[in-house]
């Protein structure tokens, strides 16, 4: 059995959701269709012909990519230019397009994490907060005998998280009444008569991003036909995400050093360093494609360097006067999400018993050449 395309997404989507994206993001479905089966999935840094082309010969009916392929309004779609050409392969070929970008930066284990990780920053928080998280309380009515059914469902699809604690609830008992209707299937009482009923009321907290799976695992494991229940926002903060990453490394390092661990573990032949080679990095901080904005920031957080891409001279020459140190990989080096996301999709796609293939892309879309 081959998973439908909005069933891939909504994998996509516990991994990066679309709230964690900053405003005016271009994310999500940009090209084709999710109405249709997924036999085969291409996860691939950007889009170009050539990515596209390997879609074709992997036979993908979807590529999941970090770069958009429509950064503005279309006011044309002119197949006699680049752009035009390339739109033009996908619709012939039924390949969809989704784009996962800010928000997979954001995302608790996703872009800056990996790359953390990649270069060993023990992570004590991002650079800059992006979402605070809203919370929800639910709150359901359930009769006694399927009371623990109900309340190990909610609490097993995430909710009752408050701070470290997990599995917090609130439980009362009571009475409940109802009157069946005509054409009713009660699983308790008849229709036309007033029933009376042992029930608990179960009260927890609901992170904004397990909401919906939430919903549907109470409603799942509820007996009731027609389930009693509430869901409405509480003004408490929920956690909060951000773009970038900064932590202390596993052990102290040269910039020297720690410019060559960038480039083994995100797998770049050449970086650019700004700083004294010989001057011993303890704190680091990255952030994934471009991060000349964030070099006040990393200083602030009291990272010794910045790992980041697309700096440029007069940023460079600021971070020198205030003794920051920065080592860039390039933009490129985000491809490490291609076979994390790969991997996490894997998962997802096994556990549901699904047949549907995820291919890596091997496509090298590096623009800049080095002599």
């Amino acid at each position: 059995m081959f998973a439908k395309g909005q069933t891939v997404i909504s994998y996509m989507e516990q991994l990066a959701p679309k709230y964690l994206a900053v405003p005016d993001d271009r994310i999500g479905l940009q090209l084709g269709s999710l109405q249709k089966e997924i036999k085969n999935i291409l996860i691939a840094l950007d889009v170009n012909d050539e990515v596209v082309e390997e879609a074709i010969r992997v036979k993908a009916d979807l590529i999941i990519a970090h770069h958009a392929i429509i950064f503005r309004p279309l006011k044309a779609l002119n197949t006699d230019q680049p752009a035009g050409r390339l739109y033009e392969k996908l619709i012939k070929n039924d390949i969809a397009v989704y784009i996962s970008h800010t928000n997979l930066d954001t995302a608790e284990d996703g872009m800056n994490d990996w790359m953390a990780e990649a270069l060993g920053i023990q992570s004590e928080g991002s650079l800059e907060d992006v979402h605070t998280e809203q919370l929800f309380k639910l709150v359901v009515f359930v009769p006694k005998t399927h009371h623990q059914k109900v309340l190990d469902a909610v609490l097993g699809a995430g909710a009752g998280h408050i701070g470290n604690y997990s599995h917090c609830s609130f439980n009362i008992d009571g009475y409940g009444t109802f009157v069946p209707g005509e054409g009713t299937q009660p699983f308790l009482g008849e229709p036309g008569k007033m029933e009376r009923s042992e029930e608990v009321r179960i009260e927890t907290i609901v992170p904004q991003g397990v909401r919906n799976k939430v919903v549907q695992a109470m409603l799942k494991a509820h007996p009731y036909e027609e389930v009693a229940y509430d869901l409405y926002h509480v003004d408490l903060q929920g956690r909060t995400f951000g773009l970038g990453r900064v932590g202390k490394l596993k052990e102290a390092r040269t910039l020297r050093e720690f410019a060559n661990d960038v480039k083994n573990g995100l797998n770049v032949e050449h970086v650019r360093v700004v700083g004294d080679l010989n001057r011993t990095i303890k704190k680091a901080a990255v952030l994934g494609g471009s991060g000349s904005r964030y070099v006040n920031k990393s200083l602030f957080k009291g990272a010794d360097v910045l790992v980041t891409g697309d700096i440029d001279y007069h940023t460079a020459q600021d971070a020198l006067m205030a003794g920051i140190a920065i080592i860039d990989p390039g933009h490129n080096a985000e491809k490490i999400m291609k076979s994390k996301t790969a991997e996490w999709m894997r998962k997802r796609l096994e556990e549901g018993r699904y047949s549907t293939e995820v291919h890596v892309s091997q496509v090298n879309t590096e623009p800049f050449q080095f002599l």
